[in-house]
């Protein structure tokens, strides 16, 4: 039998990564949502949702955001907000012949990748791009090069690649995924194209890879780690993987508090807590005072990351609010 913990609260921890919460391309996207809001009014059209977090969508749609799945469902003329995920050249094309003013979100770190996918076609790779069937980041990079790119999901899939030379293969990957699982699939393609070219620099994005570092070391002697970040977010979903990985006895992944099951507690002694990329920090502490009120002490900051990247918000807004007075 697993030994009982103590419970005393005495004994007790919570561990609180830092960083975790909102990444500067998350931070830009709301905000430019925010910001069109108060420059044009409502409504404001967004295509998709702006970020993979449904309290940050639901408050925006209270402050007058429409979402929408598709641009057929945005009036003509109107203003659209493309998601931070990004989107294929079709949209783009799609959204002038509708005459729809747009306003790009996407996340910069996204947006290099669209230009790797764009070079490694112009020079006649094959691309391998490693994501989720259906992510829209990963929707928005194929449409750059559809003609070149195969999807990956993993090292499951390597043996059914087909590609024209294999002296002429490149990799990508979406920038939310696993650094170790992503890391694992090239590996992998790389033992069947030894001659696979890199991207000149990493996908994963620097905020991944900085919160997938810092629920390593939160997760190692945790009996339980709580992810805060909604399903469809992929670097929420990938958190609780990695604590596992680490060492977690248990992880799960929340909305809310309000999803927070007290059996988990039980036997507890050394709590966990984290957020994905797209989670405002009220969601946290809503978390930690949860725990508060069930005997855990104050939560200790473990950091291993410092973040201070800020992104300049969309050109487009930019541009208006310059006109407008508001820069």
């Amino acid at each position: 039998m697993p030994p009982v913990l103590p419970t005393d609260e005495a004994d007790r921890a919570v561990l609180l990564a830092a960083p975790r919460g909102y990444c500067a391309g998350v931070d830009r996207a709301v905000v430019t949502v925010e910001k069109a809001l108060d420059l044009y009014g409502s409504p404001v059209y967004v295509r998709k949702q702006i970020v993979h977090n449904k309290h940050v969508v639901s408050d925006l749609e209270a402050r007058g955001a429409i979402f929408v799945d598709e641009l057929d469902e945005v009036p003509e003329g109107q203003t659209v907000v493309f998601s931070a995920h990004g989107v294929s050249p079709a949209v783009h094309a799609q959204a002038e012949e509708r005459s729809l003013k747009t306003i790009d979100a996407t996340c910069p770190l996204v947006t290099k990748v669209h230009h790797e996918a764009r070079r490694f076609a112009s020079d006649d790779y094959d691309i391998l791009l490693v994501g989720h069937a259906g992510h829209e980041e990963v929707e928005g990079t194929a449409g750059e090069a559809p003609e070149h790119i195969q999807l990956v999901e993993g090292p499951d899939d390597v043996a059914s690649i087909v590609v024209r030379d294999p002296s002429r293969v490149a990799w990508l990957s979406q920038t939310t995924l696993s650094v170790d699982e992503t890391l694992e699939t090239v590996a992998a393609i790389r033992e069947r194209f030894p001659l696979l070219l890199d991207p000149p620099s990493d996908d994963i994005c620097y905020a991944t890879q900085n919160r997938q570092l810092a629920v390593k070391e939160i997760a190692r002697e945790a009996d339980l780690v709580i992810v805060v970040g909604s399903a469809n977010s992929s670097n929420s979903v990938r958190l609780v993987e990695v604590a596992l990985e680490a060492g977690a006895r248990a992880s799960h992944r929340i909305d809310d508090v309000s999803e927070i099951d007290e059996a988990w507690l039980k036997g507890v002694r050394t709590v966990s807590v984290t957020s994905g990329a797209s989670v405002p920090e009220s969601l946290v502490q809503d978390v930690l005072a949860y725990l508060g009120e069930r005997g855990y002490p104050d939560a200790r900051a473990v950091h291993t990351a410092e973040e201070s990247l800020v992104f300049a918000l969309p050109k487009e807004l930019r541009r208006d609010l310059k006109a407008a007075g508001r820069s």
